[in-house]
């Protein structure tokens, strides 16, 4: 295997064992049916410092504040929830239509339309704190100082997991794209998002970019606790009739099954470069999908466009997963983490 392969202490100091390590030796039913594990399958996985029950979060944007969907889902079997991205102010968002289906996926340009992060604190937040569930805030803003800003506001609200970073998003005019695929710019808002942060801080990267592992070595070095690949591609959907933009801002991005094959390498190639965790996001919708991300590097993953075909998507992936790795002979999920092999 390549050299980043290898046994790494960093890896092991965060309470991961050796990728080399055989399966077989946590997968013995005696071993796993203990009383925290009556189902044999121990799901739990940890993110730097922060705790899972499962690998399995809903990913920002497609699961509103979480509370949303209390009545149609058990958010407490979830990972973790990542709510909609939070501004230092109130944004509408893009003009519609924000949505067309393409094939294996779809385009979406809804511009980060929310409350705000004081509104969220104050409406969104109590709710969420009932749950016992892993709450991310994901933070935006148009500048540094916003970032700054909306992370501040949050300092000061208990419920929280850890901060997810969005520095990727390729459908609003200012700082998407422009700090996601320049290392230089995106070591800037990460370390100044670090010296403000109270929480961890996760970052949400583009796939836009030439080498993946150069932006998560910047990020990483500047202080990012864990690094999310990745956020959608910028695309663009035309009527050949009207000769317009299906989108009503033009362009926007594209997820879906459709990218997970070029995400995954994303994730094996940041995998190689960084010591921090990856979470990986594109194109899950079955429990081997979110296998095959953690076998290439990720050490949890979140689910996004499937909550658009069926909104208990994350739920039922959880109990899939489960069965999953019981198929498998596998007793502890954690040791999919960074097992490809060569």
């Amino acid at each position: 295997m390549a050299e980043s392969t290898e046994s790494r202490p960093e890896d092991r100091n965060r309470g991961w064992l050796d990728p080399r390590a055989t399966l077989l030796s946590v997968s013995s039913p005696e071993l796993a049916r203990s009383p925290d594990r009556p189902s044999g399958v121990d799901l739990r996985v940890s993110v730097g410092s922060v705790r899972l029950k499962n690998p399995i979060i809903a990913a920002s944007g497609t699961f509103g504040y979480g509370v949303e969907f209390a009545h149609l889902v058990d958010l407490n079997a979830l990972g973790g929830i990542a709510v909609k991205g939070l501004s230092l102010e109130p944004m509408a968002g893009n003009p519609s239509p924000r949505m067309c289906e393409t094939t294996g996926g779809m385009v979406n340009a809804i511009g980060l339309q929310n409350i705000g992060v004081r509104a969220f604190v104050v409406d969104k937040l109590p709710e969420l704190r009932k749950y016992d569930t892993a709450i991310l805030a994901n933070v935006f803003g148009k500048t540094v100082e916003e970032y700054v800003e909306v992370i501040r506001i949050l300092n000061d609200a208990e419920g929280l997991a850890a901060y997810e970073l969005n520095i990727s998003c390729p459908n609003v005019k200012h700082g998407g794209v422009e700090y996601g695929t320049d290392p230089v710019l995106a070591s800037e808002v990460v370390s100044a998002a670090r010296r403000a942060a109270s929480r961890p801080l996760w970052v949400k990267l583009s796939p836009v970019v030439g080498r993946i592992g150069v932006i998560s070595k910047a990020v990483e070095e500047a202080g990012a606790d864990a690094v999310i690949v990745a956020n959608t591609y910028p695309s663009l959907c035309l009527d050949p009739h009207t000769r317009r933009s299906r989108l009503g801002s033009t362009t926007g991005g594209l997820s879906g099954a459709a990218i997970k094959p070029i995400t995954m390498r994303l994730v094996y190639e940041a995998s190689r470069a960084i010591r921090i965790p990856i979470i990986g996001l594109g194109g899950i919708e079955r429990a081997a999908d979110a296998a095959e991300y953690m076998v290439a590097g990720a050490s949890a993953v979140e689910v996004g466009t499937a909550h658009f075909v069926d909104p208990r998507a994350s739920e039922r992936l959880v109990g899939s997963l489960e069965e999953w790795c019981r198929e498998e002979n596998l007793f502890e999920i954690s040791n999919l983490r960074w097992s490809i092999r060569s």
